[in-house]
């Protein structure tokens, strides 16, 4: 192994779907995540860095980075998986660049993806195929204006926090509208829930007709790894996170992701999320220029991206880039087989598909202890006398 390889971590802000296709590639983890994460506890992770939530407590988080990237002989690499981690790597940079390596798109082109309404007006000023949007105002003393589109309406938050969100939508990530007296009532909720939303035209269809273009652009702009996959089930059965996907082999998809990355001039890493409509059109419906549960499958099917970030970072030979193999799966088991009930699926016929899933979230024969471990801390967290003291 190169000594390289040895000195530099991978300093991975997620969980185990970023941490194992880089263990799997020889990579050392340092590992930011919650107390009774399954990524602390994986074979692959080396160090255990203290946690704090990247939405609240940017400051604190960053302070733990830097203090850890400079105390290291060589500079990690950084991983990032989930927006709040992207924004705060983002907007501290300059300051986070000075101890560590990563890749990550303009600063402005960052705020313009995560935001759903930046995100509108970037696509309308370069011709993304999205569906009709319009951003609605749900302030004190307002109505429900008057719209030009076409219902039923998807109403989504400008950007996620799962903490305004959910009273709002459970755990579902957008709320469908189907008429004008829908709207109506719902007003009220969205006034008093102060949370900045959009509404777009609902593209007909399950969530099966979701698809997605995964991409690594290095810094000269060249496409280093891709891969399409689409998705199998998720929970709730509409507009829910995914419980279970697949990796496929989608020629217009790719082509479509290829000409929008050309198009944004985009470097690092990013995800195309779209829907296909019943006349076989693809329709944008957003991009996340991040690390991300896909990389997992995605690894196994031939295209570790997370380890060609890797190793152009650290100056190694990238690794060998395969086509990715279609029909690769991924579950997270334990949300799935509840999934797999709401979607009709017949748990004998659930079963061996989910044991046979190459793929599983924190679940691997040759990495038993990261969900072991994590299902004991939650055990001992519950337990009587451990919620006493």
């Amino acid at each position: 192994m190169d000594d390289r390889l040895r000195k530099a971590f991978a300093c991975v802000i997620g969980d185990m779907d970023l941490v194992r296709p880089l263990g799997l590639a020889g990579i050392s983890c340092a590992v930011v995540a919650p107390p009774g994460a399954p990524s602390r506890y994986s074979r692959f992770t080396r160090r255990v860095l203290d946690w704090a939530d990247a939405w609240d407590r940017a400051e604190e988080l960053v302070e733990i980075l830097v203090r850890f990237g400079s105390a290291q002989p060589e500079p990690p690499v950084l991983f990032y998986e989930e927006d709040a981690d992207l924004l705060l790597v983002s907007r501290y940079r300059e300051r986070l660049a000075r101890v560590f390596r990563f890749v990550i798109p303009d600063a402005t082109l960052v705020e313009d993806l995560v935001d759903k309404f930046r995100f509108h007006t970037l696509a309308e000023r370069f011709a993304l195929p999205v569906p009709p949007t319009q951003r609605l105002y749900p302030i004190e003393g307002s109505t429900s204006a008057d719209l030009n589109l076409r219902f039923p309406l998807i109403i989504k938050p400008l950007t996620r926090r799962p903490a305004y969100w959910a009273p709002l939508a459970g755990s579902s990530k957008a709320l469908q509208v189907n008429t004008p007296e829908t709207l109506r009532s719902l007003w009220p909720r969205l006034v008093a829930a102060k949370v900045d939303v959009l509404a777009q035209e609902m593209i007909p269809g399950p969530e099966t007709c979701v698809e997605s273009y995964h991409v690594y652009v290095d810094g000269q702009r060249d496409i280093v790894g891709e891969f399409t996959g689409r998705k199998i089930r998720t929970y709730p059965e509409k507009y829910g996170d995914s419980t279970a996907l697949m990796i496929t082999n989608t020629a217009d998809l790719a082509e479509l992701g290829r000409e929008l990355v050309s198009r944004l001039r985009l470097r690092g890493v990013a995800k195309f999320d779209f829907k296909r409509g019943p006349d076989g059109k693809l329709y944008l419906l957003e991009i996340n220029p991040r690390f991300n549960l896909w990389h997992h499958p995605g690894a196994l099917a031939g295209v570790n991206i997370p380890a060609l970030v890797y190793c152009d970072l650290v100056g190694l030979p990238r690794p060998t880039v395969l086509d990715a193999k279609p029909g690769i799966s991924w579950c997270r088991i334990w949300q799935d087989v509840i999934a797999a009930k709401a979607w009709g699926v017949p748990f004998v016929k659930w079963l061996p598909w989910a044991l046979n899933c190459e793929a599983k979230r924190a679940m691997a024969w040759d990495d038993p202890m990261a969900f072991l471990r994590a299902v004991l801390f939650r055990v001992i967290s519950w337990h009587p006398l451990s919620r006493a003291s």
